[in-house]
């Protein structure tokens, strides 16, 4: 007999007493560092979140869930129990506020809503109990200037517009000097603009008030500034956010009471220290918007001690107990110090790798875990040059450091005019007095970010700094017109827009015009030209260089480069390569050599076609014993000939007008009509599907033969000289095994012929490229004849997706990639549920027929830090890539082989 078992019903409310840190797929970051702290014992204030699930249940049905209104008045009621008030009751109101928090930190791209509760009646009520009639009423401006702009969609610029007039009536330049009665005026008006702009009154029911604004933190999750954070960092899109509803506490209240955000490190240099900003008589968003400058964290000691020691404390026995750098927002209310929020921190690259070196120091992480707090797109950016320091060009202000880079662009004043430009093809600055959340777009597609407002935490500090993107704040003393679309610097100089100038974000510093650059530290120290020491550029290097060693000491992956000529082999062998996983020779064949190999493609008979093998077979040779030279002891892929046919003939149209022009002459070149038919006579509609590769080597004999005779004679020669070479001959474009059977045959023939004339034994391995979709589907039938598979996954992805990557990218994949089609382009990382699944099947398949098979990849793919966790998951031997992304794949190999499942460190 079956037990009668009650359905699970859903619960869509917890209390911060109720949840932990380990909760943030159901109660968001926020919500679950809040009932974390709470656990600790640390003063925050009560409240209850509302979580994901209901979210995700709004989102799609249109309604909030049936039990969710049940459950919010229980924890409603019971939050009014603990304080002792309800909810805007008229003489001593609860007020609450509402906040987004999504599992992953999106900084100022959902919304909040604060002093919710604020009535006609309430205000007078918090007034009394407050003792302080201004605050109430700037309380209530606060209200209904946010819950008019998020829940009602009224444009934020009127109520500002209203503040200025009422502080220009005032003659006061801030908000804090408006009195009592300037902001009982300015309630009327804000209710005025709220009337005429959302047809309807600012509504005084209290809790029509939360149960609006808790749908309009739903209803954020799907706004396009939103949707846009998330394509840019890589955040799923149907996580949803959950919803905090924390009763207030009060910044605002005079001179004792204030609001600020606390680093336990710093966040841009990664260096222990006191770091953040204080602002006095504040609420939170003051400081986050960055409208009015705030002071140094640090300044609190003087103004309240006793609050500056006990948050001392608190960081301490967060950073401590997260063990990383945490993001702390904090409130001060007539001096009881209340927590509002704690989160893992955003962080400059240059700070991830200091803090994680610094933490394993402490002993608070290990090895493995080190790795998870960098990544390869941080360790991109640190290899980027930097301004030199040296240079002339004149410095014109200089703001806060807030996150590091060399930018140099035009000075444009606004998102629309950023995007417009950077589309086609320009390189600006966002220039603002500070940034908002509707500006993301603009400072996705500037270079950098500078603003005359703000610190190290305002809004467009913090979005920098995650997006890892040049920004300068606060530069005071620069005055920024956005309206007239100017800034105007010390000494009287105006820069318009569309003026060059320069913005460093590691000294904060502003130039007029282009700055010249000069090599990344890090570049330096991979090439061997750098070593850790004293200064800042060398504790940078020493951690890094920590980082790296961890990483190769973890990963499985070995890493090779793609090269095609000695200088680039070297380089990369500085930088770490383990071998040389891709040469293209037909980058051997541009230049001078063009002429040769045209006159092979195009002779009519076999004296012609071996005339120009015997010409080029010893420049071919020496090619690799250079290549082989430079790369002694590690193996060396060569990818014979595989260029689209049209690259090494001459333009159809070019040529054609040249003869025409000759025959109008009457003197008509013997040699060019005769290439003219040629070119007719070969040309293809789409050659990147056409004459190439193995197909190539087929049709013309002699071809392939004559390189693998220039890499058995080199490799003997650099074996007789008791070199080391390790040469692997890599057959391109192969669609069908019986392709690589005769290739291979021919190729078995040549190197026993060297091996002979030069009484040297040869091991040089024969495989191929899979880059079509029948090798890969095929790929246990070609493994019979393949030694080894190198992944094309460049061609692969075009042949998969049917795409021509030249035509494609500038066409319409920008279109796709707004419409959410793509999270991200998949010529820059691999498409796994495609391409990828044509990968593993081929890996499976490959080694079920030959065991030993050596597996690795050679399109750019090979560098991109998603894909190589992606060829460790599937098991491949190596990966491939330029030069310059060698540490990138290095540490990314690293960071697969010891990650730890669930990690949510970005």
């Amino acid at each position: 007999m079956s037990e009668n078992k009650e359905p699970h019903v859903a619960k869509f409310v917890y209390d911060f007493t109720e949840g932990n840190r380990d909760l943030k797929d159901l109660l968001g970051g926020k919500g679950a560092n809040l009932a974390e702290m709470t656990n600790l014992g640390l003063p925050v204030p009560p409240g209850f979140t509302i979580t994901t699930e209901a979210c995700k249940t709004y989102l799609d049905s249109g309604e909030e869930p049936a039990a969710l209104r049940d459950e919010v008045s229980a924890h409603l009621a019971a939050l009014e129990e603990a304080m002792g008030k309800k909810l805007g009751q008229a003489d001593n109101p609860l007020l609450v506020s509402v906040r987004s928090g999504a599992k992953f930190s999106m900084p100022g791209m959902m919304d909040t809503v604060l002093n919710i509760g604020l009535s006609d009646k309430s205000v007078q009520g918090l007034a009394k109990q407050a003792g302080d009639e201004r605050f109430a009423w700037d309380s209530y401006r606060r209200l209904i200037q946010m819950f008019g702009k998020t829940v009602l969609g009224v444009e934020g610029e009127l109520f500002e517009d209203a503040l200025d007039a009422a502080k220009t009536a005032k003659k006061v330049t801030v908000d804090t000097e408006l009195e009592a009665a300037d902001l009982k005026k300015l309630v009327t008006k804000f209710k005025r603009i709220v009337k005429t702009e959302a047809g309807r009154d600012f509504p005084q029911d209290p809790r029509e008030q939360m149960d609006l604004a808790i749908h309009a933190v739903f209803d954020s999750w799907n706004t396009d500034r939103a949707k846009l954070y998330r394509r840019q960092e890589r955040i799923p899109h149907d996580l949803g956010t959950a919803v905090n509803v924390c009763s207030m506490v009060f910044g605002n209240l005079g001179p004792d009471s204030g609001t600020g955000v606390a680093f336990t490190r710093d966040p841009a240099s990664g260096h222990q220290g006191v770091y953040g900003d204080y602002l006095q008589n504040a609420q939170g968003e003051d400081v986050v918007a960055g409208i009015r400058n705030t002071v140094p964290l640090a300044e609190l000691e003087q103004i309240d001690k006793k609050s500056y020691d006990q948050l001392m404390k608190i960081m301490d026995t967060l950073e401590n107990h997260y063990k990383d750098l945490c993001d702390i927002e904090f409130t001060i209310e007539r001096g009881q110090l209340w927590m509002l929020q704690t989160r893992v921190g955003k962080r400059t690259a240059g700070a991830a790798f200091r803090i994680a070196t610094q933490l394993v120091d402490q002993g608070l992480i290990d090895e493995a875990e080190a790795l998870q707090r960098v990544n390869g797109a941080q360790l991109a950016q640190l290899m980027f040059p930097r301004f030199d320091e040296e240079s002339k060009v004149a410095q014109v202000g200089r703001g806060i450091a807030a996150s590091p880079g060399a930018a140099v662009g035009k000075a444009v004043f606004d998102s629309y005019t950023a995007v417009k430009w950077s589309r086609s093809g320009e390189k600006v600055i966002l220039v603002r007095r500070e940034t908002n959340p509707d500006d993301l777009d603009g400072m996705i597609a500037a270079e950098g970010i500078l603003t005359s407002r703000g610190g190290k935490t305002s809004h467009a500090a913090v979005v920098a700094r995650g997006m890892g993107k040049t920004c300068v704040c606060g530069a005071e003393e620069l005055e920024v017109d956005t309206k007239r679309r100017r800034m105007t610097v010390p000494g009287g100089h105006v820069v318009e827009e569309g003026d060059l100038i320069s913005i460093d974000g590691s000294s904060g510093k502003v130039y007029l015009g282009e700055v010249p650059v000069v090599p990344s530290p890090v570049v330096e120290y991979f090439e061997g030209r750098m070593h850790a020491g004293a200064n800042d550029a060398d504790e940078l290097v020493e951690a890094v260089h920590r980082i790296m060693a961890f990483a190769d000491r973890k990963r499985r992956l070995r890493v090779r480069a793609n090269a095609d000529n000695a200088e680039d082999a070297m380089r990369a062998r500085r930088f770490g390569a383990q071998g040389i996983g891709l040469c293209r020779t037909e980058h051997m064949f541009l230049g001078d050599r063009r002429e040769l190999v045209e006159r092979l493609i195009l002779a009519d008979t076999d004296t012609e076609r071996e005339e120009s093998l015997k010409a080029l077979l010893p420049l071919q040779k020496q090619d690799f014993v250079e290549l082989f030279s430079a790369m002694d002891g590690l193996p060396v892929t060569v990818r014979l000939l595989d260029p689209p046919l049209h690259e090494f003939l001459p333009d159809i149209t070019e040529l054609s007008v040249r003869v025409a022009l000759a025959e109008s002459r009457k003197d008509p070149h013997e040699n060019e009509l005769r290439l003219l038919q040629a070119v007719h006579r070969l040309h293809e509609q789409n050659p990147m599907l056409g004459l190439r590769g193995v197909r190539l080597g087929l049709v013309i004999p002699g071809l392939f033969t004559m390189q693998v005779r220039a890499i058995a004679e080199a490799a003997a020669e650099r074996k007789n000289a008791k070199g080391d070479p390790r040469a692997e001959i890599m057959i391109p474009l192969v669609g069908t095994v019986q392709e690589l059977e005769i290739v291979r045959e021919e190729a078995d023939q040549v190197i026993a012929e060297v091996e002979a004339a030069t009484g040297t034994q040869l091991k040089l391995a024969i495989g191929t490229m899979i880059e079509l979709p029948r090798a890969a589907l095929t790929a246990g039938q070609i493994a019979e004849a393949a030694e080894f598979f190198s992944f094309g996954t460049n061609d692969l992805t075009q042949t998969v997706w049917g795409f021509s990557r030249d035509d494609v990218e500038a066409s319409f994949f920008t279109a796709y990639l707004e419409k959410g089609i793509f999270g991200v382009s998949p010529f820059e990382t691999i498409d796994r549920d495609g391409v990828g699944a044509l990968v593993k099947s081929a890996v499976e398949a490959g080694r079920a027929t030959r065991p030993d098979l050596k597996l690795g990849v050679c399109g750019e793919h090979g560098g991109d830090p998603e894909s190589v966790h992606f060829f460790h998951e599937v098991g491949l031997d190596y990966v491939s890539c330029s030069p310059f992304r060698i540490p990138v794949a290095r540490l990314e190999a690293g960071r697969a082989a010891s990650s730890s499942a669930g990690s949510d460190h970005r």
